[in-house]
């Protein structure tokens, strides 16, 4: 029985391996109704369930979680329990929630952190089958058993190998893309607004034009060609052509 609950352990695994980006060490959020489960049917979480998962893990709960045992008296051994693991942060630092709300608010919508997440908790079960990307972890005849991919899963697996969509580590990186390239989510480039710089003007750009000196050979002939202006022609005598002087005659 353990080889054949191994080796469904071992293809579900690959399952989230290969389609969510899923890797060692795994991360496992578990809630008070596993712990107790675990406690009444004598079993070992932190031994069993890298033997059972055939890799690293890492146990972590949220602060909700401690809170909802602690006001629960018949669950104080699960709150022991619990106590050893991991603290994950959660947004209900101030406003403490029920367990199965803060943990649906740790997957955000697409689970970006790769949780495992283990419970006994029907109605956290049944909102986790909602979710692609999920794997479910449950007790069940003094065993731990990991619950097969749900149909969610299963069709968004399918519509990616469609083209339909992408998964969730592609759209992690063309989200960082956008940032990087300052991209918003309506497609328009947010670019900064630089600011002017007020700066006094050029002292240069304030001086007076000089006008241009001509050399002293161009002025020369400049003047030159003035003089050859003004000369004027001499005007001829009125009546004609003047007398013509004749050579005096022989003797």
């Amino acid at each position: 029985m353990t080889i054949k609950r191994q080796k469904k352990a071992k293809k579900n695994i690959n399952f989230y391996k290969h389609n969510f980006s899923f890797r060692e060490p795994f991360q496992i959020l578990v809630d008070g109704t596993f712990c107790q489960a675990a406690l009444k049917n004598k079993i070992q979480i932190k031994e069993q369930m890298p033997k059972y998962l055939m890799g690293e893990v890492q146990l972590c709960t949220t602060n909700c979680a401690l809170k909802e045992l602690e006001s629960l008296k018949d669950l104080y051994g699960a709150k022991l329990i619990l106590q050893r693991y991991q603290v994950r942060n959660c947004k209900h630092f101030k406003n403490p929630v029920s367990a199965s709300e803060c943990l649906l608010s740790m997957l955000e919508g697409t689970n970006p952190h790769h949780y495992f997440v283990a419970t006994q908790d029907q109605e956290l079960t049944a909102g986790l089958k909602k979710i692609p990307g999920v794997p479910l972890m449950y007790i069940i005849f003094n065993t731990i058993v990991l619950d097969k991919p749900s149909q969610c899963s299963v069709n968004h697996v399918q519509a990616v190998a469609l083209g339909e969509m992408v998964t969730p580590a592609q759209q992690q990186s063309i989200n960082s893309l956008k940032e990087v390239q300052g991209i918003g989510q309506d497609g328009e480039r947010r670019g900064k607004k630089r600011k002017r710089k007020i700066s006094n003007p050029n002292p240069l750009s304030c001086l007076k034009k000089k006008k241009k000196q001509l050399p002293t050979q161009a002025l020369k002939t400049e003047g030159e060609k003035k003089k050859r202006k003004r000369q004027r022609k001499r005007s001829k005598p009125e009546g004609g052509e003047g007398p013509s002087l004749k050579p005096p005659p022989n003797p």
